[in-house]
Parts: structure tokens; sequence; C-alpha cells
């Protein structure tokens, strides 16, 4: 499996911020950001993402998998 990283810092991605980015800007997005730069550009905490993480995958959304 190839290696994504984030578009602002470089930074490479766990599983769960390439699923998040995928959830959050659609399967087809070419727009990668770790948890510390998708906060800032959505203007959160990384907490809040942590937690719509945790809700995604009791959801069973199987980006999540």
């Amino acid at each position: 499996m190839r290696k994504i990283f984030c578009c602002e810092c470089g930074k490479a991605l766990t599983k769960d911020e390439t699923a998040l980015c995928k959830k959050l800007f659609g399967i087809d997005t070419n727009e990668f950001y770790c948890l510390n730069c998708l906060a800032e550009y959505l203007e959160c905490s990384k907490v809040d993402l942590e937690i719509k993480i945790q809700e995604f995958k009791e959801q069973g959304c199987t980006l999540f998998l």
C-alpha cells in the first residue's frame, strides 16, 4: 500500500487520517491532511476530530476498517 502524505506539512498519514479526509471531502479527494493540519483547516480541535473518527467507527463506516 502506498504512503499518503499531508498536503500541508508532508507528514505520513495514518489509516484513520486518510479515512477521515475521504469521509469529509469525498472518496475521490486528492487533498489529505494530518489531524493537526485538518483541525487548523476546519477551525476545530484535534480532539474534535478524534471524537468524529471514533463516532464513524462506531457507526460502522467502512472507510475506517
